[in-house]
């Protein structure tokens, strides 16, 4: 008698953040999922603001975990709608809100065979960098699986240009738009 065992179903797992660059993050691990007929898993993982170790330490801070928990819920929602129109991805696969810090949340869950790991890369100023630790580095040292780092959309990077510039109320520079609109292809 022959047992066959059938392996788990591919998953593409994403790490799902609060920029907008995750919407193009999330829309390329649809694409992926969906060219190598696998499930598509959108995570967004959260922490208690100073750490789980304040979270058991106080009991004010422990209180306020299932709050934080609804927000992360909703956050991806959110992301959800944006990217797809809708909480549903239209994908086969399981959205998830995980408790613990980004990199090694996303590496833990995406250790199947089968699995590969998207995440956003690129776009850091040398501030965010010193601020805040690179989830996508931490991803790509430890990862198992493959992982497909998504660079920032070019779009993004004009969008950033433009915030900055009415930040410092900085004149708008015709010349660039004009450039900018001789290279559009026409009927575009």
């Amino acid at each position: 008698m022959s047992v066959s065992l059938m392996s788990p179903a591919a998953r593409v797992v994403v790490g799902v953040g609060d920029s907008p660059r995750c919407l193009t993050v999330l829309g390329r691990a649809a694409d992926e999922a969906r060219l190598r007929g696998a499930e598509l898993w959108p995570v967004v993982a959260w922490e208690p603001p100073e750490g789980n170790l304040s979270a058991r330490r106080f009991p004010t801070a422990a209180a306020m975990v299932p709050e934080w928990e609804q927000l992360a819920r909703e956050r991806l929602v959110e992301a959800l709608c944006a990217a797809f129109g809708g909480p549903r991805t239209g994908l086969p696969g399981s959205a998830l809100v995980v408790r613990g810090a980004p990199g090694p949340a996303l590496v833990r869950l995406a250790a199947r065979d089968g699995d590969v790991l998207v995440i956003g890369a690129g776009a850091r100023g040398r501030m965010h960098r010193a601020l805040w630790p690179s989830v996508s580095r931490y991803c790509l040292a430890r990862a198992t699986c493959p992982v497909l780092a998504v660079p920032p959309s070019p779009l993004q990077a004009a969008l950033t240009t433009a915030h900055r510039r009415n930040t410092l109320r900085l004149r708008l520079d015709t010349g660039d738009m004009e450039r900018d609109f001789e290279s559009v292809p026409p009927g575009v």
